[in-house]
């Protein structure tokens, strides 16, 4: 089946951060809202207390909210706050959008609308779980279902599907300059993106077969992941729960949520950075062990082998680790990096290690097309001001160009003059730098704020309050605690 075409001039508010998708269902997203749970702090107690409040502890309920919290962001009236938003914005998509945003604002509203109902109706730990994944099952796994069996394949998918063909038979996933067509023809993914189209040019079908599954599934596992590995403990009943309830109010927020419903690439390759930014997460006062260090860099090797869009956070990183930790461990993260970037790229597209031409058309396919500095450009559109730039011919093109190159300077220059010396200080200077490209880059979509916004709301869910930072540092920086 040929890909989907729009059948009108489309111009549309907001689009996914795919070069290779254009519909008028694009439509504008809300940050991600935070959530919020409690957890009561450890005050020690005389053995008289504790046998007079025994029969009174006995009988409060299990879901009593604690006095002190560990996260803020997951407090239950935060997290009643940020789905009133989330049922409000898709309210308004539902009205405004057409297509397929439209259906998954449809199943989204209903679904946040039930989550708000079950915290404002029945408080309590369980009931927090039960409404977010409520929420998840209805404005993510129903909608990408309904989705993938009752539209055409986006035209990205088909352009993945098409990659894993070609590396099958010829070695690369990139079709060479003599034999592009039109902007469809380009594959602007990086060689680990092919993975999710393997299963389609194995001959599976269905569901098992749609890239978009698989993408979603990428995505939720290093997103847990990242929740998992930057929680205070390892083993207690409290952080498995604020794991959860973390990332399950990530996956439904509109931010990931719409992304993964309506399939674009870019929600792995964000969880992927979270994950890499997680394992690089220290006690204050302590440095990264080698394990952490080379596990953050080939977490983000493999970000940066999906979408050139995670590139940035490699010099963030690193700099962040050399202010840290030092020199050392900085080095130790760029070997990690190196080498499973090089691994994969051998894997996954070996002939562009040997073939001039191979190594040609990746250039021109990952970096000149999406520059638009090729022949055939992408329709993406949007209302920021470097597709305006572009829209005004070769000389706007090149001011946006330039003004992108400007802001990596930019970014270059601040982590020199004051480099991050913590992981939320290079995650605040990551979101900043992205959005600045994005908003000079030559035709970028407002869909590409997935990342920014994705970057500051894991920041907001994973911070500990200073009441529960500071009991950790009395405590000698605990990693475990009993469940």
């Amino acid at each position: 089946m040929p890909p989907r075409l729009p059948t009108r001039k489309q111009f549309s508010f907001w689009s996914t951060g795919d070069q290779l998708t254009r519909y008028t269902n694009d439509t504008g997203r809300p940050g991600p809202g935070g959530g919020a749970r409690t957890l009561a702090s450890a005050a020690p107690a005389s053995a008289a207390q504790a046998t007079s409040a025994a029969p009174a502890s006995a009988e409060a309920p299990a879901s009593r909210a604690p006095a002190h919290p560990v996260r803020p962001w997951l407090d239950r009236r935060r997290i009643m706050g940020a789905y009133a938003v989330f049922a409000g914005y898709a309210a308004i998509d539902a009205v405004l959008s057409a297509g397929e945003d439209q259906v998954w604002a449809i199943w989204a509203a209903c679904g946040y609308s039930v989550a708000l109902l079950m915290l404002w109706r029945w408080p309590g730990r369980r009931v927090q779980t039960a409404a977010v994944l409520v929420s998840v099952a209805l404005a993510v796994v129903a909608p990408l279902l309904w989705l993938s069996v009752a539209y055409p394949l986006e035209d990205g998918m088909h352009v993945i599907e098409r990659s894993a063909t070609l590396l099958l038979h010829h070695g690369t996933p990139y079709l060479g300059g003599g034999q592009i067509t039109s902007w469809l023809s380009y594959n602007p993914y990086l060689p680990v993106m092919t993975l999710f189209g393997l299963p389609a040019a194995a001959g599976l079908g269905g569901l098992a077969g749609n890239a978009g599954v698989w993408l979603a599934v990428v995505t939720v596992i290093p997103l847990a992941a990242a929740f998992w590995i930057a929680a205070p403990h390892r083993h207690c009943l409290q952080c498995r729960h604020d794991t959860l309830l973390a990332t399950a109010i990530a996956v439904a927020s509109p931010v990931i949520g719409l992304n993964l419903a309506v399939i674009t690439t870019d929600p792995p390759v964000l969880a992927l950075m979270l994950l890499s930014l997680a394992l690089a997460m220290v006690p204050a006062g302590t440095t990264a062990t080698a394990a952490r260090t080379v596990g953050s860099g080939a977490a983000l090797a493999v970000a940066c082998d999906l979408k050139s869009t995670a590139w940035l956070a490699i010099p963030v990183m690193a700099v962040m680790f050399a202010a840290r930790d030092g020199a050392r461990t900085m080095w130790r993260f760029l070997a990690g990096l190196a080498v499973t970037a090089v691994a994969l790229i051998a894997l996954l597209a070996p002939a562009v290690l040997v073939k001039p031409g191979a190594a040609a058309a990746l250039v021109q396919n990952t970096v000149l097309f999406t520059l638009g500095l090729t022949h055939f450009k992408t329709p993406a559109e949007s209302l920021l001001p470097g597709h305006l730039l572009t829209a005004m011919g070769t000389a706007g093109h090149v001011v946006s160009v330039g003004l992108v190159l400007a802001a990596v300077l930019a970014v270059a220059i601040s982590l020199v003059i004051r480099p991050p010396r913590d992981v939320p200080s290079a995650t605040w200077r990551l979101a900043a730098g992205l959005a600045l490209i994005f908003l000079l880059g030559p035709d970028v979509r407002f869909g590409y704020f997935i990342y920014p916004l994705g970057l500051i709301g894991w920041l907001a869910l994973t911070r500990q309050s200073p009441e529960a930072r500071e009991r950790l540092s009395r405590e000698g920086r605990v990693r475990t605690c009993a469940s």
